[in-house]
């Protein structure tokens, strides 16, 4: 009893869409998708706690009543006569690697990026979630050129502005670290 009806309202308060969800669905927009109305006022559920046979037949029967736009029968925008659709579809390990794939290098335009930033803004991260954004963009940046050479010019100018004691603190502590540590350096 976890999903629910929900309908997108034009401003003269008549519905443009009508969905099934779980979840955050109701505000959720994916590629194709009917956009929701900006003022989230005008996103409602008709009802809540179904389980998802009574989501999709509550569905269908909303959209028959007021009738899809694209058949000349009523005011939605929907495409379909509901009750259809994958719920808690997980992709494949093939299907996700070939999405990966293709976003691999993909830049994003400023307009884009900034409604990234707006969307993410006030969105609260676990630490662990944090840390494993930190080792991927690493992970990723490691095997770049631009960050060999930023690395390369960092380490230049930290030699040069290194004073003669601390360049023996570091010597001294990394004579002591291999000294601790010769056993694993031995298959290097």
């Amino acid at each position: 009893m976890e999903y629910y009806t929900y309908a997108y309202l034009r401003e003269d308060g008549r519905p443009y869409y009508i969905g099934k969800g779980k979840n955050n669905r109701i505000l959720c927009r994916r590629k194709g998708d009917i956009k929701p109305p900006k003022d989230k006022s005008r996103v409602i559920f008709l009802k809540q706690n179904l389980t998802e046979k009574e989501a999709f037949k509550h569905e269908i029967y909303m959209i028959d009543l007021f009738g899809r736009k694209d058949l000349g029968t009523g005011i939605l925008y929907n495409r379909t006569d509901g009750g259809e659709g994958v719920s808690g579809h997980n992709h494949s390990y093939e299907t996700r690697m070939i999405i990966k794939q293709k976003s691999i290098g993909k830049i994003h335009s400023e307009e884009t990026k900034r409604k990234i930033s707006i969307g993410n803004k006030g969105k609260k991260q676990t630490e662990e979630a944090k840390r494993k954004i930190g080792d991927a963009n690493r992970l990723y940046l490691k095997n770049t050129s631009e960050y060999k050479e930023a690395q390369k010019r960092y380490s230049k100018k930290c030699r040069e502005n290194m004073s003669e004691e601390r360049r023996e603190q570091l010597k001294k502590y990394h004579r002591e670290y291999y000294l601790r540590n010769k056993d694993k350096w031995k298959n290097y």
